[in-house]
């Protein structure tokens, strides 16, 4: 069925069959990208790499790598490129939020933090994050200093069809000015129910244009980015167990009747390509587009700087559904559908959009020397929130309109918001430091603003010990405030009886960091442990019916984290984990446990020829009611009848280096099938099988 929408503005790949296979297929940015990089490359081959003696003149030594935190720090020194093999197999750190997390067991797949993590994103934002992991941030993107053009490309590819291309290129066009560009594309194949066919499950591509240019005097500073970023997820809804089968409507009296019995516990849905699956023709798209740029100029040498930021970006998202099937019953009136809760709009087909678009100019001083730095900035933000859905097809009265149009969701809002904030930081040589920072959210113009919020922090160092204390007061997302769709529809604007207050947070923390001294063959040992207290008032979260609600009761976690890395001889051990306590509770699933080991082998072999490391890992995690996901709102909610079990995924690899070269292979869970044929990342949503990956990373310094 193809379904026409006039005026749908930006074109929905979620209206197209998924692709076949796990071959790397190129999309359109990609012959641009080969025009303009072959522009790049071409006097790049005069490059002197060599000197009269063939010596090799660049490479790792002669490549820095500069962030903006850097200039904002009014420091252009840069850190050398990181050439270990330690994260390179570790799939946490393919993607660019390596924190741990929570999906639908398959890479590029929506995702939530595991972990408890504090909120310090103030005014109006989207709340459509499920994708975040796999998006730039434009404020981390890598900025490089060579002397001669520099250049990588990334490949990683497993036999389950998981796949990560990355291709970076960077030149110098004059000795103060570069620019590069870089090409990113993430893949993954569907893990269930493909015993017919092997589908595409996720196409993730992020095109990226950066550059930076410095005076001669290093007065001025510009650093400058583009990103365009493209997120297709087909969207199966989990495992739709064989125990109960839903009748179409029309097909009987009962919505449902007993299936075969097969699937009656979850240890039972671990087939895989053999397993049902609720949805076949949904998928989520995303769109992100920024332009972002900041520029400094110093005023009084280190200690007075001027500078500016400029940040214009679009996050647009469509969720489709083209093959609702109608069930024989009602719920409060409105007809039911299969999987849905229930339908509000149109009986045939789902396509709910979201575009939000925002620019914010940011202008501050800042300032250090060897003992005090500042940095004090305020920022003036517009935005706006348009969101779309298809026009009812039935007046649920028996008159069935079957033509589909889309309308405006709900009434366009519009933002102009006013930030200060700032940083100040007291060092004493290494032996003490103390540091400010924060910003406020005092005022917003037009209807249905949110109100006052802020975030502050204060922390004390004094050698290896530390404290920290963090308050916060900020308001829901624009969609826990307000969302019009298919499936659901809430209203919690500022100023109406139903709106929701602030969420309010307190956080104390403690930290221990320590190398510890050499003791014989025990050396290279660090050692890192904080404790922390949170108090989370008036917590917003999504029910067990997927929509927003507010806690009034107080929440308190109590968080211990560790990790020792140690050297002995050349066997390295590297053992992190965190306990959490109070967080299943209304609002908040954190499970106990979460904890991640790595011990590996590492030496010189033919003759110093090659680096190698030889080792397994293990991920474990405790027992918990995980949050379920509804993919129609891209949110994470509440569920209170699946608890997953407590799980270990261990894993055998061997990296190799051999100069500017790094290379991979591994065998992911390999424990399969001794505690248990699989496990659950999210309810119904099973992890990856046992497979095999490998990967190669190559750096290019002509």
């Amino acid at each position: 069925m193809i379904l026409t929408l006039p005026g749908s503005g930006a074109s929905d790949t979620c209206l197209k069959a998924p692709q076949r296979g796990f071959l790397m297929k190129w999309p359109r940015p990609m012959g641009a990208l080969l025009v303009l990089l072959a522009w790049l490359a071409a006097p790049a081959v005069r490059a002197q790499v060599l000197d009269d003696s063939t010596k090799v003149v660049y490479g790792p030594k002669t490549t820095r790598v500069i962030y903006e935190a850097e200039v904002l720090r009014d420091s252009t020194a840069g850190t050398l490129l990181d050439t270990t093999l330690t994260h390179f197999p570790q799939e946490r750190f393919w993607t660019h939020d390596t924190t741990f997390q929570q999906d639908l067991g398959a890479v590029g797949t929506a995702t939530r933090p595991l972990l408890y993590q504090p909120n310090l994103q103030l005014g109006a934002r989207l709340g459509r994050n499920v994708f975040d992991k796999y998006a730039r941030d434009a404020s981390k993107v890598p900025y490089y200093d060579s002397r001669s053009p520099y250049s990588f490309f990334r490949y990683i590819q497993s036999g389950a069809g998981e796949q990560v291309f990355e291709f970076s290129y960077s030149r110098s066009l004059k000795k103060n000015f570069s620019v590069g560009i870089a090409y990113e594309r993430i893949a993954s194949n569907k893990i269930l129910a493909t015993i017919s066919s092997r589908a595409g499950l996720v196409e993730h591509s992020n095109l990226l244009f950066f550059g930076r240019y410095q005076t001669e005097d290093e007065r001025y500073h510009l650093l400058f980015n583009f990103t365009n970023a493209r997120h297709r997820a087909a969207e199966q809804g989990g495992i739709w167990p064989l125990k109960t089968r839903i009748r179409p409507e029309g097909a009987g009296i009962n919505d449902s009747i007993p299936g075969p019995g097969s699937e009656e516990t979850p240890a039972d849905l671990f087939k895989y390509n053999q397993q049902r699956v609720y949805l076949t023709q949904a998928a989520n798209n995303e769109d992100r587009d920024e332009l972002y740029f900041t520029h400094t100029y110093r005023l009084l040498g280190r200690g007075l700087t001027v500078y500016h930021t400029f940040d214009a970006k679009r996050q647009y998202n469509s969720y489709s559904d083209l093959a609702l099937q109608r069930l024989n019953s009602a719920e409060n009136f409105y007809p039911r559908v299969l999987y849905y809760p229930r339908v509000l709009r149109n009986t045939a087909a789902i396509l709910d959009r979201v575009e939000f678009a925002q620019v914010e100019n940011t202008a501050g001083v800042l300032g250090r020397t060897k003992a005090v730095e500042y940095r004090l900035y305020g920022r003036y933000r517009t935005a706006s929130l348009v969101s779309q859905a298809l026009v009812n097809n039935q007046d649920f009265g028996g008159a069935i309109n079957t033509g589909l149009r889309l309308e405006q969701a709900a009434p366009r809002r519009t933002f102009n918001e006013v930030f200060f904030g700032g940083t100040a930081a007291f060092n004493y040589r290494t032996v003490y430091a103390v540091e400010a920072a924060g910003e406020l959210h005092p005022v917003s113009f037009g209807p249905a603003q949110n109100g006052p919020e802020y975030w502050a922090r204060a922390s004390v160092r004094t050698g290896p010990l530390s404290a920290e204390a963090l308050s916060t007061s900020y308001a829901p997302t624009l969609t826990q405030q307000e969302l019009v769709g298919n499936n659901y529809e809430w209203h919690h604007l500022p100023g109406s009886a139903t709106e929701f207050s602030n969420t309010n947070t307190t956080q104390l923390t403690g930290r221990l960091r320590l190398k510890l001294p050499d003791l014989g063959l025990l050396n290279k040992q660090h050692f890192e442990a904080s404790a922390s207290l949170v108090n989370i008032g008036n917590l917003v979260y999504y029910d067990t019916t997927a929509m927003p609600t507010q806690e009034t009761t107080a929440r308190n976690l109590q968080v211990l984290s560790a990790r020792h890395q140690v050297h002995l001889g050349r066997v390295a051990f590297d053992n992190q984990a965190t306990y959490t306590r109070g967080g299943d509770v209304n609002g908040l699933r954190i499970p106990a446990l979460v904890s991640n080991s790595r011990v590996y082998y590492e030496s010189y072999i033919f003759r110093r020829a090659m680096f190698t490391q030889i080792g397994a890992e293990v991920y474990y995690q405790s027992r918990y009611r995980a949050f379920d996901y509804s993919p129609s709102t891209q949110q994470f909610h509440q569920q209170n009848t699946f608890t997953i079990r407590n799980y270990a995924v261990a894993n055998v690899f061997l990296t190799a280096d051999i100069r500017a070269v790094s290379v991979f292979l591994k065998m992911a869970y390999i424990n399969q099938g001794l505690l248990g044929d699989g496990y659950f990342t999210t309810p119904y949503y099973t992890g990856y099988p046992r497979r095999f990956q490998f990967g190669v990373k190559w750096n290019f310094f002509n």
